[in-house]
């Protein structure tokens, strides 16, 4: 789907408050609010807006510690990399995961309540994984930037 200028600034507010009336999101916009909903629904229909979410503190959840794991896998090849990713995907724990090139084939970003909940999660997942060679782990001691919004270039 090729995005105009006007998807490029609705997608912009949506990214900034999702819950946004469609009355004012046409307003800014400048379309009629049955045009503007109809743009927001193809947005969502051709899979260029994919979810609409809250973003919950992880401090006030209980899950203080977030977690940088480097994993390098045994062997290079697509049904071990499938097999683990559906392990990563069952793991509540693992809010993102990322396949990389270079040292490491994956990079996960975990969040537990703390060390006694990351030793259950590499116990439970990584450790029990014949197919891992080795995995780094390294604790973020402070968030810098955290943002979910991608920044719409034209192009």
């Amino acid at each position: 789907m090729s995005l105009d200028r006007i998807d490029r600034k609705i997608l912009t507010l949506l990214q900034e408050n999702n819950r946004l009336a469609n009355v004012e999101l046409a307003e800014k916009v400048g379309l009629s609010p049955p045009a503007c909903l109809k743009r927001v629904r193809q947005l969502r229909e051709s899979g260029v807006i994919i979810g609409d979410v809250s973003l919950v503190n992880p401090e006030l959840s209980g899950n203080k510690m977030t977690m940088l794991v480097s994993v390098e896998m045994e062997r290079d090849r697509k049904d071990i990399y499938a097999r683990f990713q559906a392990s990563i995907n069952r793991a509540p724990e693992v809010i993102e995961c990322y396949q990389t090139t270079g040292s490491y084939d994956f990079v996960l970003i975990v969040c537990v309540k703390d060390i006694q909940a990351y030793e259950v999660f590499l116990e439970r997942v990584l450790r029990t994984d014949p197919n891992i060679r080795k995995f780094q782990s390294s604790v973020s001691i402070r968030r810098i930037k955290y943002a979910t919004a991608i920044d719409i270039q034209q192009t």
